[in-house]
């Protein structure tokens, strides 16, 4: 990946849109829309995640039936869980580094102000269902490994293999590099031990691309597949909904950081970090470097500062800003990760803020909003670039301290 310019993005509400995608998108792609005004113009209003796109109209459609607020935001995340082409979480999702699919969720109802979440759990597809059976069905907030695995059959889940033969041969290619987790993090003061040679040395694509063909991975299917090995992604989806009575719920899942340690926990099935509603105030959840995200709890920030007169586009800048100070505003170290915050004000007031503009030039991040009509729009961001790669490149393993 070429270096970007490390600018910093004055921000502003209202920021028009800078230039789109490049390039035409595929055809069954939508297409990125000019950002609005970043209020909806009528309830109920929907946010998520990009990769929630295609599942608000039908989620809306029940919200007009009167569905309750967390069973719409649950409509929108099982999309994603179910469809086994998507890696990002549920079926399909790109495992750790033992080649183990391992899902985590959470969720809050605003009406109730109830929470559930699960965390560590194997061979169960929707995690965001679970969750909400934490929630439901027992006196505890989260279930995490084989117990919660054990509760899920007991509230009468299949079990059932959830890597598919697209995500192990992904697998397969990233163990060809191996740029494992075990070695210093970004906080570490010694994190560039993991950067012997300097973090520009180009990797081998051509290898790489020899080895996909010999796993038989798709010629089409190849660059992407490449791409998630020098670029371990954090695959998550969460959903904010808003409803015409004011009633406010969401709900965040995910597959993790791929290729990541077993037993890891990120952010998403963290209350108060990748997911928080407060039916007083909003609702927020997160998408990116969820250890990141834990360190500043995220999405109770937001919902805080929102509470305090904050605007959700300002909320959403200002824990993106606490990131920033952890690591001192060094961007040696903050163009290695990314962290993308989804934000409802009971109002109807939204935002979608990111700390770089993408994981790749041309890329950007976007957020999925339906309000009586579904789009995307691109995330204001708080520096303009593509975020890089962590672990940048294979590193000795550090297994102590």
């Amino acid at each position: 990946m070429g270096d970007v310019g490390w600018t910093r993005r004055d921000v502003v509400s209202g920021l028009a849109l800078g230039a789109l995608a490049r390039g035409a998108p595929a055809a069954e792609t939508p297409q990125i829309e000019p950002r609005r005004s970043m209020r909806a113009t009528a309830l109920p209003v929907i946010v998520s995640a990009g990769n929630g796109h295609a599942y608000l109209d039908a989620a809306y459609r029940r919200l007009h039936e009167g569905v309750d607020t967390l069973e719409a935001a649950l409509q929108v995340v099982r999309g994603p869980e179910d469809d086994p082409n998507d890696d990002s979480v549920g079926l399909g999702g790109l495992p750790n580094e033992d080649g183990v699919v391992e899902l985590d969720a959470s969720c809050m109802h605003g009406p109730t102000r109830r929470a559930g979440a699960v965390g560590a759990v194997h061979d169960i597809k929707n995690v965001s269902l679970l969750a909400r059976e934490v929630m439901l069905h027992t006196g505890h907030v989260m279930l995490v490994g084989e117990g919660a695995e054990r509760f899920a059959v007991a509230r009468g889940f299949k079990r059932e293999d959830l890597l598919t033969d697209a995500s192990r041969k992904v697998w397969l290619l990233w163990k060809q590099v191996h740029s494992d987790w075990w070695g210093p993090g970004l906080a570490d003061p010694d994190w560039q031990d993991r950067l012997p040679g300097g973090a520009d040395q180009s990797r081998d694509r051509g290898r790489l691309e020899q080895i996909a063909q010999d796993l038989g991975i798709a010629a089409e299917r190849r660059h992407d597949a490449i791409q998630k090995v020098l670029f371990p992604p954090t695959g998550t989806i969460h959903c904010s909904v808003l409803n015409a009575k004011g009633e406010m719920s969401a709900c965040t899942t995910t597959s993790g950081l791929a290729w990541k340690l077993a037993g890891r926990l990120g952010d998403s099935p963290i209350i108060g970090a990748g997911c928080f509603t407060d039916q007083d105030v909003g609702s927020a959840g997160a998408t990116g470097s969820g250890e990141e995200n834990i360190k500043v709890a995220g999405a109770h920030s937001i919902v805080e500062s929102m509470r305090r007169g904050m605007s959700p586009l300002d909320a959403g800048m200002d824990a993106l800003k606490r990131i920033v100070r952890n690591y001192g505003g060094d961007l040696e170290r903050l163009k290695f990760l990314d962290m993308t915050y989804y934000v409802l004000r009971k109002d109807g007031a939204y935002a979608g803020v990111s700390l770089w503009t993408g994981y790749e030039p041309g890329k950007p991040h976007t957020i999925a909003v339906h309000d009586g009509s579904p789009r995307l729009e691109q995330t204001v961001s708080l520096y303009h670039g593509a975020s890089r790669e962590w672990p940048p490149r294979v590193a000795p393993r550090r297994r102590g301290l």
